[in-house]
């Protein structure tokens, strides 16, 4: 999936799928913006703007 397909995706289902990824296989979400090409602070906005924050500890999206 292109990073533009991903920035225009409902935040929503977003979230579900960077997780499924981070838990599945990535170690961080350095790792999976990385490996995708995206910039990590777009996603993070996009997801802040819904009320989801990127926990370290956890790797995913609370």
């Amino acid at each position: 999936m292109d990073k533009e397909t991903l920035l225009k995706m409902d935040p929503h289902i977003l979230v579900s799928m960077v997780n499924m990824k981070l838990r599945d296989f990535y170690g961080s979400l350095n790792a999976y913006c990385d490996d995708l090409g995206i910039n990590r602070d777009e996603i993070e906005s996009k997801l802040l703007c819904a009320g989801y924050k990127y926990n370290n500890e956890l790797n995913q999206f609370k």
